[in-house]
């Protein structure tokens, strides 16, 4: 019988995937850059030699103790606690422009954080609608869902979260904030879910709760999480060595799109000399997705996409 996900329990999501994708030198120097609760670093380090080095980087001060373990337990790992939008500063600090063997971007939120009341992500439970990766920066989603216009709400909703039924949703908000403020996830999940319309008799209900696009709309705003990404990528190739690899797991077409139109925008043409564009990514093969037997062992882990490049020699 498959063994499924506990609550507060995080299981790295395509975790031989990434390995075989990322890991082209066991004395390679390799960036985790959603460290999270360490699991695709501690399979990083189980299959590197004495040699190798893995920095992980995380803005949630919650990774903080997991990699302070680390750090203590294994000599080649060490963690700074900032967003990976500042990748590139970190890796020019060290000297290591140019020469890194591979960089990870798992994206999205943790099972930690979604299981954890206090911080606002999940709909499932009860607590204030912050939202923030780093609860010491930038404003709470609550901020935003209280003093938003119905116009800037709708938009949001249907660029960040995809969602049909943003101007419904929209407009339940700025009822119900006439009454009082919309301060914790359990009420705005309340309202989202009244606005969207059931199906018609006869036609089945969607499997995904009615607030899970919005939230996910107000976690990306929040977070700046699409322009965090993009800024990251824009010197990525450059950062690698020769043959060095980048990997990206996403969670949803957004964060998707973004990686898979990087790696079609940096390939290398046949016949076609470096350009303008600077260098050049070859994909390797193509986007990968959790095996059946994965998904039933971790639910969160359904809508994963991998997809991996290689810097051009």
């Amino acid at each position: 019988m498959m063994r499924t996900v506990a609550s507060g329990e995080h299981i790295p999501v395509l975790l031989d995937e990434v390995m075989v994708a990322l890991i082209t030198s066991p004395d390679g120097f390799y960036v985790d850059c959603t460290f999270g609760r360490g699991g695709h670093t501690r399979e990083l380090l189980d299959r590197l030699g004495p040699n190798g080095r893995v920095l992980g980087l995380d803005q949630d001060p919650s990774t903080h103790e997991t990699a302070g373990l680390l750090e203590s337990e294994d000599q080649r790992f060490e963690f700074e606690s900032v967003t990976f939008e500042r990748l590139s500063e970190v890796v020019r600090r060290r000297g290591l422009y140019g020469k890194v063997t591979g960089v990870l971007f798992d994206l999205g939120v943790s099972s930690p954080q979604l299981d954890r009341p206090e911080r606002g992500f999940s709909f499932r439970t009860d607590g204030p609608l912050d939202m923030r990766m780093d609860p010491r920066v930038g404003e709470p989603a609550s901020r935003f869902v209280n003093t938003a216009d119905e116009t800037e709400l709708t938009r949001v909703l249907k660029v960040y979260g995809e969602e049909r039924h943003a101007k419904r949703i929209a407009r339940a908000i700025g009822v119900a904030r006439q009454e009082r403020p919309i301060e914790t996830t359990g009420r705005l999940a309340e309202l989202v879910s009244a606005a969207v319309p059931r199906p018609p008799p006869g036609r089945r209900e969607s499997r995904i709760h009615p607030a899970t696009k919005t939230f996910q709309a107000l976690r990306i705003l929040v977070n700046r999480e699409l322009d965090a990404f993009t800024n990251a990528l824009a010197e990525l190739p450059d950062m690698l060595a020769p043959l060095g690899r980048l990997v990206v797991i996403s969670f949803h077409s957004l964060e998707d799109r973004i990686a898979k139109r990087f790696i079609r925008d940096r390939a290398k043409k046949p016949n076609d000399p470096f350009t303008e564009l600077g260098t050049r990514l070859r994909p390797l093969g193509r986007h990968q997705r959790p095996s059946e037997a994965e998904a039933e062992r971790n639910p969160r882990a359904r809508s994963a996409v991998l997809r991996a490049a290689e810097r051009v020699a």
